[in-house]
Parts: structure tokens; C-alpha cells; sequence
């Protein structure tokens, strides 16, 4: 069986930025020169190393931030780095950790202030390939416009940067030997270049390198007749079947209908409700978490968020956008269900009887070796490699 993977729908909005559209197999150049990482080791520049198989395509790259090793590197280091933070103590990484698909585990994450962020974090998985790339804002569709939020953001307040502290952040990293080579190399034509305009295109030059293809799923599809169980291959089919539907917003090689390559000419900035609450009988979500009706105002937006990847799903617990679902098979059961039914407390009501709710959301009849199938195709997403690989690890150490 040839599951739909490689299927990718136009259309949708306009992706608003300029961008380098090159075939796959034709990586861009980084110049050849030597960089000086500051901790006793060099490198040489050379072709991008994307961590994508020949044959699929590139992800889009903004032509006003080309993709440099030099970038990737630097932004490798800010990553890691505490120093980004206005108080020193949360780092990007604090809250997107390898071990777990660059995910953190938590129900809903702290940040540098304590103050409790309203959604999940995502992990940071194929980020390089979304259409969007926030829960719930449309308006938000390159690595780029992301990087300043966590940094600069109020409403919540995440890595905290802000007027009276931005300078000391900056003096940080002017402070830090290692930078100094760091900054020049990815950024040569600036006399001065540690400033966060930098900072923001080598955070998203990193981002855009933590690519995932290498689970058992992708060496089935590759011809391993071993890769998958029988179990897993039960959910496979299950998974491209319309009577789960899940294909349909979680299609293509990234397993997400919200997807963008080299191979299309718009972007499909989609988002779905599920049928995860219904608290005033009329389609409501808790305050905090009501999807992109928080950007549009739309009645009908009310609870729609954007398909997350399924790569790395096993690793990335607890689930949806708010961290509602505590396991892989809770998710199941809710889409065996149609949406969720709650019964007592603030958010009670039944979300299967949503009005917003999604066409391909309802009740699927599946049995419990059928559910328990489908988990384990899921389980098949898992990229031991990408959460292992020194390439994505933490440089400071």
C-alpha cells in the first residue's frame, strides 16, 4: 500500500513574503570560508545540509534571509542560550527540548516571569514546511514574524525582552567570546552585528533546519518491508481510510494539510475545529484559547487552530492547544467520538455537537484493536535520530 504522502493542496492565502523558489536537489550555496566557533573548533562552510532525503522538496526560504550554516550555527547557539531571556534564566530551548521533539512535556508552559502561557507549546518538528506557524494566527506565515513573539511578547509574557532590558540583553552577547565569531561570520556585511534583527533570521535559520524523516514509517515507504509492524500497518491503513479521515487535515509527506515547499505556489493557511468544546451550547471555547476567532472575530472561527504535524506525535504529550488530552490513545478515543463531552465544571458541554465543528470530525465506530492500531501507526512517526542528533544539541555544553 502507497499511502497519499507526498499529496499537497494549492490554493488558500497568499504566503506575503518574497521567496527563493528553487527546485529540490539544488540547495543554496554558503561561501566558503572558515568559521571560528570560539570553543577551539572550526568549520567550513559548505552546501546546507537540510537533513531531508533526495526526492522530496525543499521547504520555501525567505529571499530576505538566505540559509547560511553560518546562520543555522549562530542561531544553534542563541537557541540554547538563557542570555535571551530579560531576566537571563529561560532560553528557547526551556520550552522546546530535543529528547521530546522539541516540545516540553507540560500541560502549559512558565515563562521567564512566571506567568503561564494559554497554549501548549509545539514542537519544532519539519517547522520550516508550515503554512502558519502559530496555533491560532493566520496572519502569521514565516519563521521570522514567529522568533520576535516569545522574545518581545506581553500577552504572555515568554523569553520577556522588553524597552528597559534590551540593552543588558544585548551586552550579553557582546560580552560572550564565542559570539563575536558567531555574529560576523553569519552576518559579514555588518560593521555592527550583534542587534536582534540578526538574532531573529539566525533563530529562524536554525528553526528551519530541525527537518524529520527518518522514523519507521518513512523506511516503509522507502521499500523496508521490516520497518513496520503488522499492528502499524493495520493503523496505516486505518490512518488513509475514509472511515478515519485523518488524512484529510493531516495529509501530506509533513502528515499536516497546513504545509508549504518549494513545489507550490501558495500557501493553505487551514485551520480546524474539533469538537474539543462546546461550553454555551453555541460553539464556545474557555477565554485564552479560542483559536483564530481571537484574530478575525468571525463567529464561525470560534475554536479553529492549525493542524499540527503528526511526526514525532508519540513524543510531544499532552495534547491539542491546550494541553487538554493527556495521551496519544485520549486523542484517539476523541476523534472515535466525533469531539468531546464534558460534563461538569467550568468548560462543560459537549463538544461533539459543536456548530463549528469540522465535517471530517464524527463519530467513527472504531473498535478497540482498531484504536489501538491507530496508535501505533502514530508511534511509527517517531524520528529516533532527530532527537538524538548532535547537529540539533545543545552547543554549551
Amino acid at each position: 500500500m502507497k499511502p497519499v504522502t507526498f499529496l499537497h493542496k494549492t490554493g488558500g492565502a497568499t504566503l506575503l513574503m518574497g521567496c527563493v523558489l528553487l527546485l529540490a536537489g539544488c540547495p543554496e550555496k554558503a561561501s566558503h570560508t572558515t568559521i571560528d566557533t570560539g570553543d577551539g573548533t572550526t568549520f567550513a562552510s559548505r552546501d546546507f545540509n537540510w537533513n531531508i532525503p533526495s526526492g522530496y522538496p525543499l521547504p520555501v526560504v525567505p529571499i530576505t534571509n538566505p540559509l547560511t550554516e553560518e546562520k543555522f550555527q549562530l542561531g544553534k547557539h542563541l537557541f540554547y542560550d538563557p542570555r535571551l531571556s530579560g531576566n537571563g534564566t529561560k532560553a528557547c530551548a526551556s520550552c522546546h527540548i530535543q529528547s521530546l521533539a522539541f516540545s516540553d512535556g507540560v500541560t502549559r508552559a512558565l515563562g521567564s516571569t512566571g506567568m503561564m502561557h494559554p497554549r501548549n507549546s509545539q514542537a519544532l518538528v519539519n517547522i520550516a514546511y508550515n503554512a502558519s506557524v502559530n496555533w491560532g494566527n493566520p496572519t502569521t506565515v514565516s519563521l521570522e514574524q514567529q522568533a520576535p513573539v516569545p522574545m518581545f511578547g506581553e500577552f504572555p509574557v515568554e523569553l520577556g525582552i522588553n524597552d528597559d532590558n534590551k540593552d543588558g540583553v544585548l551586552a550579553r552577547f557582546k560580552a560572550e567570546p564565542r559570539y563575536a565569531g558567531l555574529f560576523s561570520s553569519a552576518f559579514p556585511g555588518d560593521a555592527n552585528p550583534i542587534n536582534f534583527d540578526n538574532i531573529v533570521n539566525a533563530l529562524a535559520s536554525f528553526g528551519r533546519g530541525l527537518n524529520s524523516f527518518k522514523s519507521p514509517f518513512d523506511r516503509h515507504e522507502a521499500g523496508d518491508t521490516t520497518a513496520l509492524s503488522d499492528t502499524q500497518i493495520r493503523g496505516m491503513r486505518l490512518f488513509f481510510d475514509e472511515k478515519t479521515e485523518c488524512f484529510h487535515c493531516h495529509d501530506g509527506m509533513n502528515f499536516t494539510q497546513s504545509s508549504y515547499d518549494r513545489t507550490q505556489s501558495f500557501a493553505d493557511t487551514v485551520f480546524f475545529n474539533n469538537g474539543l468544546y462546546n461550553t454555551d451550547g453555541k460553539g464556545g471555547y474557555p477565554e485564552g484559547g479560542q483559536g483564530i476567532y481571537e484574530i478575525t472575530g468571525k463567529a464561525a472561527d470560534m475554536g479553529r487552530f492549525r493542524p499540527p504535524t503528526l511526526r514525532n506525535i508519540a513524543l510531544t504529550a499532552p495534547y491539542m492547544h491546550d494541553g487538554s488530552l493527556k495521551t496519544l490513545e485520549d486523542v484517539v478515543r476523541h476523534y472515535n467520538a466525533g469531539g468531546r463531552n464534558i460534563t461538569a465544571g467550568a468548560n462543560a458541554g459537549d463538544g461533539r455537537l459543536n456548530p463549528n465543528k469540522s465535517s471530517f470530525v464524527r463519530p467513527i465506530g472504531m473498535t478497540e484493536q482498531e484504536i489501538q492500531d491507530l496508535v501505533a501507526f502514530l508511534e511509527s512517526l517517531t524520528d529516533q535520530d532527530f532527537i538524538t542528533n548532535p547537529r540539533f544539541a545543545n552547543p554549551w555544553k
